[in-house]
């Protein structure tokens, strides 16, 4: 373990549970820096650990977020554009059971996911949103995210309906 600041200690090596726990302490905390996100985002069992902890909280959108998660683009990106489509497919899923309290967290996590995408601000986000769209339409890239999580019809246009917002389509 290494000291990142006085408050906290980033765990080594980074698991997803261990990043889960960072980002709690992180977010207990009035202030996170971009070394911090940058240090958590380097892996992605660390992003992952750090999305499911931020975006399902209600902790701040901070410039020191946005640079900390700008330090590792292909990673960020690629977490980013998953939450996105899996929180647009869980919304509609808890709809369908009419669990509309876990529909509304899943769209909380929508909207925070879709406001990083356009805070964050990478052409490379745009790039691979536009693939899970060619995706959606014809296959390709992000096929095997859709079928690994058997979304269908109806789950795979709400995504891209969301997609196609982010976009500014």
């Amino acid at each position: 373990m290494f000291k990142i600041s006085v408050m906290t200690i980033i765990p080594e090596p980074l698991n997803f549970a261990s990043a889960i726990a960072y980002t709690q302490e992180l977010l207990a905390q009035s202030e996170i820096s971009a070394s911090e996100v940058a240090q958590l985002v380097q892996t992605e069992e660390g992003a992952r650990g750090f999305f499911v902890t931020y975006l399902t909280s209600d902790f701040a959108v901070s410039e020191e977020i946005i640079v900390g998660l700008r330090s590792h683009p292909e990673i960020v990106a690629e977490l980013l554009i998953k939450n996105l489509a899996m929180s647009t497919a869980q919304e509609l899923f808890h709809h369908r059971r009419q669990d509309e309290e876990m529909a509304k967290s899943s769209q909380q996590v929508q909207e925070r996911t879709a406001r990083l995408i356009k805070l964050v601000n990478l052409d490379l986000v745009s790039e691979k949103l536009q693939q899970l769209v060619a995706t959606i339409e014809n296959g390709g890239n992000y096929q095997a995210f859709l079928e690994r999580w058997n979304y269908d019809d109806e789950q795979k246009q709400a995504i891209k309906v969301a997609v196609n917002k982010v976009l500014g389509k």
